[in-house]
This record gives structure tokens, sequence and C-alpha cells, in this order.
């Protein structure tokens, strides 16, 4: 494994969306979707975490090159691309399962997603309730979940929710794209 590669963890509402935001940034070189921080035992389903009783969020795991992208500005891009003032919520998805949240790998990305969390609190008025928790387990999700907004562009989720979110990441971050 290239010795600059790392892995970041993070949950920002359904994982088509934030897939679809990674997989455009200059550095990732793979974003799976799957969940993680849940409280029941074994691999859950899609179904089970979208009853919201398993205490799973929907999350994405990047991988990424440090020499291309920093784990800072993937937090940046992460906290600006989602709303991560409204607890268990992204626009009309509710749930547990989208709350906002960065599972960090070790102490190092847990002392860099404090200080982001501190620094991007300016820019909102509103209280940034993002979870900050070590990772737990990670679940893939099925194959029908991975590579969504490429598959499935011209459904209507993807045209009112998605494309939405990748318009804030080209307006915010193009300095940051493929």
């Amino acid at each position: 494994m290239n010795k600059n590669l790392q892995i970041a963890t993070l949950g920002g509402g359904c994982f088509w969306c934030t897939e679809a935001v990674f997989q455009e940034v200059r550095g990732v070189e793979k974003v799976i979707s799957g969940y993680a921080g849940g409280n029941v035992p074994g691999e859950p389903t899609y179904r089970e975490i979208c009853s919201g009783l398993t205490g799973h969020a929907e999350v994405i795991q990047i991988t990424f090159d440090t020499s291309v992208i920093s784990y800072e500005d993937i937090l940046v891009i992460f906290m600006t691309t989602h709303d991560p003032t409204t607890l268990n919520q992204q626009g009309a998805d509710r749930g547990t399962q989208y709350r906002s949240v960065v599972f960090y790998h070790d102490n190092n990305q847990q002392q860099i997603a404090i200080e982001v969390l501190k620094q991007i609190q300016g820019y909102y008025d509103d209280k940034i309730v993002t979870e900050l928790s070590a990772l737990p387990i990670f679940y893939k999700a099925t194959q029908e979940h991975q590579d969504f907004y490429k598959n499935n562009n011209g459904q209507g989720y993807c045209t009112f929710v998605i494309e939405p979110k990748l318009s804030k990441l080209r307006q915010l971050h193009a300095d940051k794209l493929k």
C-alpha cells in the first residue's frame, strides 16, 4: 500500500451524496459507501439501517493520497458540502442514520477534526452538531449502493439532492477538483 494513503470515514446524510462529492476531489483514490456506528450485533442490512433502529449511520470511507490532499482539506470539504447543524437530518432525509459524523481512525485524525470543527463553526449561524467518534466496525454497503450517482444521475433524487451538493463543491472547492 502506498505510504501516502490514508482513510477517512465520514457520514453527512445519505451516502450517495457524500460519495458523489468525494469522487470529484483530486487525491481521492477510492470512495466506498457503507455503515458505521451502530449498536446491534452482526452486519446490518440496508433495510435495517433505514429503520433507524440499529444506530448505524450511512457513511463513506475515502482512501486519499496525503501527498495530494490533506485530511484537514477532506474535512473542510465535508463540512461545507452538507449541513453539519441539523441533528439527524440532511434535507428531507431524517433519522439517526443520516447524522453528521466524523469517525476518526487515530488520535491525529481526532485532533485535526476537533480543530476543523472549531474553525468551521464561524461560518454557520447555528451550532455544529457533527458527532466525533472513534471508528467502530465499518460495513460496506451492497454493490447497488456503490457509485450510485455515476450509475443513476438521471434519477430525481440525484437531480434534486445530489447535484446541488456537487454545485456547492465546485463553487467552494474548485481548486481541489480532479
